[in-house]
């Protein structure tokens, strides 16, 4: 199965769709309890596109498999310098190491963008995400307790924050 990551194009955007809503309505990776529709990411996939933040995706022989990407921590200039990233996997293809691949193209696009600081905001239970993370060099900042909703139940966020230059 020959891997390789590219920049996403329009036509990948039903795939990107069904994994995005899948996290939604089956995981605790996204706080959104609403399903989204194609016009949906497409406004997402335009605004990336318009503020020059890559979307790039894991293609195994013609299959989106996952995909990542970065925006805005905060929308305001003092934070330009900073992103937050988000990665996610098909559920047919966890395990396999697709989002280090994807993490690690993307924090190369990142140093090459002239990003200072790569935020992840994770789900504190999403140990897999942490421990990913961490093995590429984000450490931990703090734990924000009971911020938000999702299946009934009460949410903490971990930060963490990796230094690109």
């Amino acid at each position: 199965m020959p891997l390789i990551l590219r920049d996403a194009t329009p036509a990948d955007l039903p795939a990107i769709l069904a994994i995005y809503n899948h996290a939604v309505a089956e995981t605790t990776a996204i706080w959104n309890e609403t399903l989204v529709d194609l016009d949906n990411r497409r406004a997402w996939f335009d605004l990336r596109q318009t503020r020059g933040f890559p979307i790039l995706v894991a293609d195994i022989d013609g299959t989106i498999a996952g995909y990542a990407s970065y925006g805005d921590w905060r929308p305001f200039d003092g934070f330009r310098a900073s992103v937050e990233h988000s990665v996610y996997v098909e559920k047919d293809h966890y395990g396999q190491g697709l989002g280090k691949s994807l993490m690690t193209a993307l924090i190369e696009r990142a140093k090459t963008g002239g990003i200072h600081v790569m935020v992840a905001a994770i789900e504190a239970g999403n140990t897999g995400s942490i421990a990913l993370h961490t093995s590429l060099g984000f450490r931990l900042v703090g734990t924000h307790h009971e911020v938000g909703q999702k299946f009934g139940r009460w949410l903490d966020l971990t930060m963490m924050e990796l230094k690109l230059g």
